[in-house]
């Protein structure tokens, strides 16, 4: 009897809980759902696309050592200006010296070998001739296997001269890769611009690449004279930007100062594609764009982080509706007259805001958009300027229905009439 008791006690408590939710929920629809409003008005958009990335030159140059050697003489220091032509460092130039003096003798001695090759030659020519004179006189006195004897001889000398000459074209060659080899210990600046980078200290040796090694980068130069901002654009995005759009641009350097650039690059393929991906997960995809940076007087430096707003479309005077205000409801829901396409088709769900009418009686409209802007959609179809439209909090949007009343909320979140 005793848990009977409790039981039924339980139900009635239950039952009045209940019963008090149902009161307050038809009190709150009595004085209405509680939202924010907004007057529809024209208004300038810009759909922009923001991506971050660097700064870097447009021209850069990585300077390493095609020798190995000691830094005997370093000319410049970082961020130095340079001009074309000029030193820069130089290296030890004992051995590369040392080579060139062995080669330059291997040339004068295959000079001599040519010179007694065509002496040899010489000689063996005028005994033919003169074989080949007595021959003429009397056959008698010269046989014809002398004669021959003879010719054979010319024509071991003429190939051996010939043979002298190549051995001269070759020493030679070694003269000459002696020759470059020893002006590469001298460093000179292939374009003007700003050293950027400076890898090496005098005393300091640096070695040439190989295949497992990449050598030393000794220094870096860059030309400043145009600056790039290489950012990565998600491929949901990349689409929308075409060559020639303008941005603004903000560096984290010069926080108070706005740049202003264009895309003159962008990416055909993927920076890190699918296929070059390892694991099972796959990171996302995206692709880079370059803009270039109109001519500043800040002393930009590459590598500085760079965040670009990229405009992609612009409309101005059109009819905007707040971002929030737009909302989906299933085509069932909706009117089948105003539900329909265009061409009489019924989607399976229909964009649209809710017009607020007399009495504060809200109204499910239906309504086609275009760009996106900051804040706001461009309205195609569906409304003027002048409607009003629920604009918030989002949730309560959510839960509206055709034909639900609204309390209107000031701006501080108080409903209208409220005197708190």
């Amino acid at each position: 009897m005793e848990n009977r008791s409790k039981i039924i006690i339980g139900i009635v408590a239950v039952a009045v809980l209940g019963s008090a939710a149902v009161l307050s929920v038809m009190r709150g629809r009595e004085g209405g759902i509680e939202v924010r409003t907004e007057a529809l008005e024209t208004r300038d958009l810009v759909e922009i696309v923001t991506a971050s990335g660097n700064i870097r030159a447009r021209r850069t140059v990585d300077i390493s050592s095609d020798v190995s050697a000691r830094v005997t003489q370093l000319l410049i220091d970082e961020g130095d200006d340079v001009d074309a032509g000029q030193t820069l460092l130089r290296l030890e130039p004992d051995q590369y010296q040392a080579a060139l003096s062995r080669a330059q003798a291997q040339l004068a001695q295959s000079q001599a070998q040519q010179g007694q090759q065509r002496a040899s030659l010489t000689q063996a020519t005028r005994d033919r001739d003169r074989l080949v004179q007595l021959r003429a006189r009397d056959s008698l006195l010269v046989s014809r296997q002398q004669l021959d004897d003879a010719e054979t001889r010319v024509e071991v000398q003429t190939q051996l001269l010939e043979s002298a000459r190549y051995g001269v074209s070759q020493a030679q060659a070694g003269v000459d890769e002696a020759e470059d080899r020893l002006s590469k210990t001298i460093f000179t600046a292939p374009m003007a611009g700003k050293v950027t980078r400076l890898n090496v200290e005098e005393g300091e040796t640096v070695i040439i690449g190989t295949m497992n090694n990449p050598g030393s980068l000794v220094l870096t130069i860059s030309d400043l004279s145009v600056i790039e901002v290489v950012v990565q654009v998600d491929e949901t995005e990349v689409s929308e930007i075409a060559l020639g759009d303008s941005a603004s641009i903000r560096i984290d350097a010069f926080p108070d100062q706005e740049f202003s650039g264009r895309v003159t690059e962008i990416g055909n393929s993927a920076i890190n594609p699918p296929s070059q991906q390892q694991g099972n997960q796959q990171a996302a995809i995206d692709f880079e764009v370059v803009l270039t940076l109109d001519e500043t007087d800040a002393p930009l430096r590459p590598d500085l982080s760079a965040t670009a707003d990229i405009i992609v479309e612009s409309r101005s005077d059109v009819v905007a509706v707040p971002i929030i205000a737009l909302t989906v409801r299933d085509a069932d829901d909706v009117e089948a007259d105003v539900a329909a396409t265009a061409d009489g088709t019924m989607p399976s769900d229909v964009e649209g805001v809710f017009l607020v009418g007399d009495d504060n009686e809200v109204t499910f409209q239906p309504i086609e958009v275009g760009i996106a802007g900051q804040e706001y959609f461009e309205v195609i179809s569906g409304l003027s300027p002048g409607d009003v439209v629920v604009a918030g909090p989002y949730q309560r949007i959510r839960q509206l229905r055709e034909g639900d009343v609204i309390s209107i909320m000031d701006d501080e979140g108080a409903t209208e009439g409220d005197e708190n």
